[in-house]
């Protein structure tokens, strides 16, 4: 009992100053900002005020919002584009008053409205923020990457930036708490009046979205995102593209329809699992070679070129299938091409401006065209001469079946443009080393990236492969740079063809433009029937007979499969070679089939997905480590198939490195000698600085 007694008095003496000093800030921080008493005002004239302030702030952050979003092309592009475009500014600017009205159901109702119109302003500099370092602009689907930053935050970050930023966040905090506490409260809200205006601005917001959808104001599909952003504004399409994910439950959706579109309009109807086969030999290659941005000079009307920048693909055009390809993409959004010609879905089914591969692909497995070619003994590899974490991509192939996925990162003898994009050049080695390499045929996905944008609007080329003539010098230079550029995208292609024959390799290739360049593109000077078309060809060395034909890019996949003697293999595949288009329900049954396998209950599988995801290796050579050895004062790494993007690691940390040959790296700083055989050489993409993958001595990747 003496002993409880003296824990209690020595906790006092503790404890008491503690209270006191608690007491005291507290009394300190009342007097400073002290609590606002209950007010009465005279509510039907505050009402009033309260709603016109309320529509000044707007006014005044969306010009913030639009002003921030366009920095790049000017200080004063944002009141430019509100005064030619003021029925859209106005129209943004009522979206944004909308939601402030809610602040009017609340008694400290200038803390709501505070509160909202930060949220408004944060949403905007992030957009803004971001446009300044790429070309589309923020949404919702970004907070998807969040919680994986988090996790490498320390990888980017060094410890004191954190603590700062953590700093800030909490200053940020109080500065709100501190601003709750300020806010007058009032006790005499009408609040049937303000449920009247709430619901009056809600009506007037939606009448006005439905008569200026119904007139083609604003747009509800998004094939460019920047587009939509830059022509519609800023909050309504940042809604949107919020609002409306994935693809919609299909009216009726049941096991019955599924089975009824199965069984009417597929030839195997219910029997949709794919069979192991290893007759790939029987058939041959297949390509899907996307090119970036690839168009012809042909189908502009506003300007002249003095020599055809793509000759080999507009020969191609004239002796092989071909025509018109429509895309959902304009100027930028080269994954959802990608993603109609491997899935056979179209990007229309899902929300305004989303990327399955930025959403659903991440987590999930989809029946595509690497599925079916390896349920044939395929091996099936993916390539593309720009950065792995790019849409994702590192992710998303192995939830779509691909054995390998070779990125920049993993590539040698890389050279770039003049706007340090890679030139495809170097994927002709790396596609024919993987055809030599294998004993079975290969299923190849290949993305370009030569083509794209942004194009410089002065001289860049000095002896241009083709010249351009044009009313505006600003354009001239753009569309000169682009199309020398096409002219190398077209040289890579006619190089990999002859590759290709002179291996002997059966192949069937699908070449096409993933959308046209980001060059402000006009209607009237665009000979094709729409902005979303591009040109395709099937070439092939196995004797297929041409067959022109005007197709979408979500038809495609069926079409290259059932020319390379893979029929009615794959749920939407069979669909869309035993449906004809004619068909009255023929996208609503697609999209049920599509919803089925992504969202819904996998009726058409039994209930569940057949597909795993792939045991993806990163590169298709086999990086390895032989001997690390020291010459003088620094460590060597002597190993196999090295690239300009290995760098010496050790235990996670990149370590300053010097690449010297694809046998040969040196390590340019000191280490402890008891570390030297931990040592690891790391795959890194050098935007991020995040480690792809690692190998350590005596292993590969």
């Amino acid at each position: 009992m003496r002993n409880i007694e003296k824990l209690k008095w020595v906790l006092s003496l503790i404890l008491s100053p503690l209270r006191r000093l608690g007491s005291e800030l507290a009394r300190v921080f009342l007097k400073i900002f002290p609590r606002r008493a209950a007010k009465y005002f005279d509510a039907d004239l505050h009402e009033v005020k309260y709603i016109l302030w309320m529509a000044l702030y707007a006014f005044v952050i969306n010009l913030y919002i639009e002003t921030f979003a366009r920095l790049q092309t000017g200080i004063t592009e944002g009141i430019r584009w509100a005064v030619t475009h003021p029925v859209i500014f106005l129209y943004n600017m009522l979206i944004i008053f909308s939601t402030m009205t809610l602040a009017l159901l609340f008694k400290r109702r200038r803390f709501v409205w505070f509160i909202i119109s930060l949220v408004w302003v944060i949403i905007g500099s992030v957009n803004g923020a971001i446009l300044l370092s790429r070309m589309t602009p923020f949404t919702l689907y970004d907070m998807q990457n969040f919680a994986d930053g988090l996790t490498i935050m320390t990888t980017y970050y060094s410890m004191w930036q954190i603590i700062l930023g953590a700093v800030v966040l909490a200053l940020g905090t109080i500065a709100i708490v501190m601003i709750f506490i300020r806010s007058e409260k009032w006790r005499n809200i009408r609040y049937k009046k303000s449920i009247a205006a709430i619901l009056v601005t809600a009506a007037l917001t939606a009448g006005a979205t439905a008569a200026m959808i119904n007139t083609g104001t604003i747009g509800t599909f998004f094939g460019n995102l920047n587009y939509a952003y830059r022509d519609y504004g800023m909050p309504y399409c940042f809604i949107m593209t919020s609002a409306n994910a994935g693809i919609s439950r299909p009216k009726g959706y049941s096991e019955e329809l599924i089975t009824d579109i199965l069984e009417n309009k597929t030839e195997k109807g219910t029997d949709t699992l794919l069979t192991r086969k290893n007759d790939s030999k029987e058939h041959p290659n297949i390509i899907v070679l996307q090119m970036e941005s690839f168009t012809v000079a042909q189908d502009y009307a506003n300007i002249e070129v003095d020599r055809d920048p793509t000759p080999v693909f507009n020969d191609l055009y004239k002796k092989y299938t071909s025509g018109s390809f429509t895309v959902p993409a304009c100027g930028a959004g080269t994954a959802n091409t990608e993603f109609e010609v491997l899935t056979g879905i179209s990007a229309k089914f899902f929300g305004p401006g989303e990327y399955p591969y930025k959403g659903k692909l991440r987590k999930k497995t989809l029946e595509n065209m690497a599925y079916v070619a390896k349920s044939h003994g395929y091996r099936t590899s993916a390539l593309h001469d720009h950065r792995a974490l790019f849409y994702n991509r590192n992710e998303v192939y192995a939830n779509m079946g691909f054995d390998t996925f070779t990125s920049v990162e993993y590539m040698n003898n890389v050279s770039f443009t003049p706007t340090n994009w890679c030139k495809d050049t170097v994927l002709t080695g790396e596609i024919m080393d993987i055809m030599r390499s294998s004993e079975e045929r290969d299923f190849l996905h290949v993305i370009s990236v030569e083509g794209h944008g942004a194009y410089p609007t002065e001289r860049v080329f000095k002896n241009p492969y083709t010249t351009v003539t044009c009313d505006d010098e600003e354009t001239k230079w753009k569309y000169e740079y682009y199309l020398n550029e096409c002219h190398e995208m077209d040289t890579f292609i006619g190089e990999l063809i002859q590759a290709i024959e002179e291996a002997d390799e059966p192949t069937v290739m699908i070449i096409y433009g993933d959308h046209i360049p980001a060059l402000d593109v006009k209607e009237e000077n665009y000979k094709a029937d729409s902005l979303y078309q591009t040109r395709y060809v099937i070439w092939d060395n196995i004797g297929l007979q041409k067959e022109d034909r005007d197709i979408t890019s979500y038809q495609s996949g069926a079409i290259l499969l059932e020319d390379a003697g893979l029929v009615h293999e794959g749920i939407l595949f069979d669909y869309q070679q035993t449906t004809s288009q004619d068909d009255p329900d023929y996208l609503e049954d697609m999209e049920a089939l599509a919803y089925d396998m992504l969202y819904g209950k996998n009726y058409a599988f039994g209930g569940s997905t057949p597909y795993k995801t792939s045991d993806m290796k990163m590169g298709h050579k086999d990086i390895s480590i032989e001997e690390v050895k020291k010459i003088g004062d620094r460590y060597y790494i002597r190993g196999n198939n090295f690239t300009e993007r290995s760098i010496i690691s050790l235990r996670g940390k990149q370590l300053s490195t010097v690449y010297l040959s694809p046998t040969l790296l040196a390590l340019t700083e000191e280490v402890d000698p008891d570390d030297i055989e931990l040592l690891e050489v790391s795959q890194v993409d050098k935007s991020e600085e995040e480690i792809l993958t690692t190998v350590g001595a005596n292993e590969e990747l």
